[in-house]
């Protein structure tokens, strides 16, 4: 299903095979240039140009739509050249400054030249770029090279080097004839009589897939790739003619293939509009026709401290966006039918691993979006923000408020909760309570990820956005501890700690132990108060509070009642800085 969805957004994203095409044609791969060197019609050097561009602190190669590049792994892997374009060390014969000797550059050089030369003889009519640059490897004058201003980082550098016919815009391997005939190679390797697992059409088997480039992945990482006895099939020995090695375990076309990988490199491309990461997983998405939802889905989901300080207007109006478009019912019949896609993968030694795979509407997965941030909605401090970014809630329960502390693979298990619909993850809820502990206190994040959890469980009464009076018994007791909290301030002006830096861990977990401790502290406190309307107000709450709390106070909690506890707490806290009908300020 993955392979099949990634193989229709290619073919979607391929408009014939000119430079308008969103994605390269058929036999072509993105990749980064960083010389190119201009050659005349007779295959005189004029000049190398340095593409590169600054990007961070370091330069790196312009990507250009060039000949695809093939495995090469191996001791003969000098046997195997990229089409008018390579790195240095085959399309120049230069060797890393570290290497010993040239034999192995000379090697590759001569590849290069002879792959090219096998080329140039199967087209059907002269390409005089392609001849250009015949003549200049025919004829090459290393000394200008080696005298050359740019050989030193030529020498070093990661990106690839390709030719150029003066007078042109493009490279040689982008010329019309070439391209034609490359496309026609391909589609003819892509002939074969056995069935494609994708596309269900009889066609030849790759037998290894292209890399997929991650985060924290090897360059050489792969979703198909099978590389040990063990995961072979039909093997009776190793010599066996029914041996199937590599990725024909998982036959899938050279088309197919090609297809996929083509879609997905482009999805993970570096500045892409359509991936996020998600904890450890580099995430993708696309829909099947285009839709703005494709734009705000990286905005909402994508929203970092950096990108919200940058353009802090732009991560609200996204959330409205889909908000508005939910609540006003004005979602398209086509949005109702449009597929949307959501890929998750992380890095596995050798391999890439599917963190998660979501497919729905772009009507569902709206909904659920909104439903979502309707879930977290809780009474806050005018300075906070009304819509959280998930990258602030998952710091808020991580240890030292630390990105990197994040509980592995909750990002990912969240974000499918979020846009399946499917109950939070209990690590979610656990986290939350551990940092209150921790910290021994309950804020605007934690509590709005306790309550959307609890709510999303619908087995106990709803927790509201504001304060509730009519909640059980745990959220109640959380009241409870708010309130004697803030009987203890009034009482004390400009206290340093109050009950909570000391109780609140106990009094969330085993509350028995705890109150009648609070209780005793509670009557010194109101003793001390000079105003008797303030003294009448905090006793009739606390009795509001106490009638519906059962003479037995609980031995303990569970971890849902700890959320309610926290919940109740944060409401009643976020109640007294809220303007009173009575006693208007006193509480603050």
């Amino acid at each position: 299903m993955i392979l099949q969805a990634l193989e229709q957004y290619s073919y979607s994203k391929t408009s014939g095979n000119g430079h308008d095409a969103v994605l390269p044609p058929w036999g072509y791969e993105a990749n980064k240039i960083g010389f190119v060197v201009e050659v005349d019609l007779n295959g005189k050097p004029i000049q190398i140009r340095d593409v590169r561009h600054i990007e961070g602190r370091k330069k790196t190669g312009k990507v250009e739509w060039v000949p695809k590049t093939c495995d090469r792994t191996g001791t003969n892997s000098w046997q195997t050249s990229f089409l008018l374009w390579d790195h240095p060390r085959y399309s120049l014969g230069v060797s890393k400054k570290d290497e010993k000797t040239y034999e192995l550059a000379i090697k590759r050089f001569h590849t290069f030249i002879e792959f090219i030369r096998q080329f140039y003889l199967k087209l059907e009519k002269d390409d005089e770029g392609v001849l250009a640059v015949l003549r200049f490897l025919d004829n090459f004058d290393s000394t200008w090279l080696n005298s050359h201003v740019l050989f030193d980082e030529i020498c070093t550098t990661n990106t690839g080097v390709a030719y150029m016919l003066r007078g042109d815009s493009y490279l040689v391997c982008q010329r019309p004839k070439v391209k034609a005939l490359v496309i026609k190679d391909f589609l003819k390797s892509c002939i074969g009589n056995k069935t494609c697992l994708v596309s269900g059409e009889t066609a030849s088997i790759s037998q290894l897939h292209p890399a997929t480039s991650i985060k924290d992945a090897k360059a050489t990482a792969k979703i198909v790739s099978f590389n040990e006895d063990a995961y072979y099939s039909y093997v009776v020995n190793r010599t066996s003619a029914k041996k199937k090695i590599q990725s024909k375990n998982a036959p899938v076309g050279e088309k197919a293939t090609f297809a996929y990988t083509t879609a997905l490199n482009h999805l993970l491309r570096k500045g892409s509009d359509q991936r996020i990461q998600v904890g450890d997983a580099s995430t993708v998405f696309w829909a099947e026709k285009t839709d703005s939802l494709e734009h705000n889905f990286q905005t909402i989901w994508g929203a970092t401290p950096k990108s919200i300080k940058d353009d802090p207007d732009k991560y609200t109006e996204a959330v409205r966006s889909v908000l508005n478009a939910v609540n006003r019912g004005s979602l398209s019949v086509d949005q109702q039918n449009n597929r949307f896609y959501v890929l998750g993968l992380a890095p596995n030694a050798a391999r890439i691993a599917i963190r998660f795979w979501i497919v729905g509407t772009v009507a569902e997965i709206s909904q659920r979006t909104s439903q979502y941030f309707e879930e977290l909605q809780i009474v806050h401090a005018d300075h906070e923000p009304d819509f959280l970014p998930l990258f602030r809630l998952l710091v808020n329960i991580a240890t030292q408020s630390k990105s990197e502390n994040i509980p592995p693979n909750l990002a990912g298990n969240v974000m499918q909760s979020i846009l399946t619909g499917r109950s939070y993850p209990y690590t979610l809820l656990a986290s939350a309570i551990r940092r209150n502990k921790a910290e021994q206190s309950v804020n605007y994040p934690r509590a709005a990820v306790i309550k959307a959890y609890l709510n999303r469980m619908q087995s106990t009464e709803e927790i509201k956005v504001s304060l509730d009076k009519d909640n059980n018994t745990a959220y109640r007791l959380g009241r409870l501890f708010a309130v004697l909290e803030k009987i203890q301030e009034k009482a004390n002006p400009g206290i340093n700690a109050t009950i909570r830096d000391r109780y609140y861990s106990a009094a969330s977990a085993n509350p028995v132990s705890v109150f009648a401790t609070l209780l005793k502290l509670k009557n010194h406190h109101l003793a001390k108060l000079e105003s008797a309307g303030l003294k009448i107000y905090f006793e009739r709450l606390l009795g509001e509070i106490f009638s519906e709390i059962a003479a037995d106070l609980p031995s303990n909690l569970t971890l849902q009642d700890q959320g309610r506890f926290a919940v109740g707490y944060y409401h009643q806290r976020q109640a007294f800085f809220t303007k009173p009908n009575n006693h208007q300020g006193e509480t603050k």
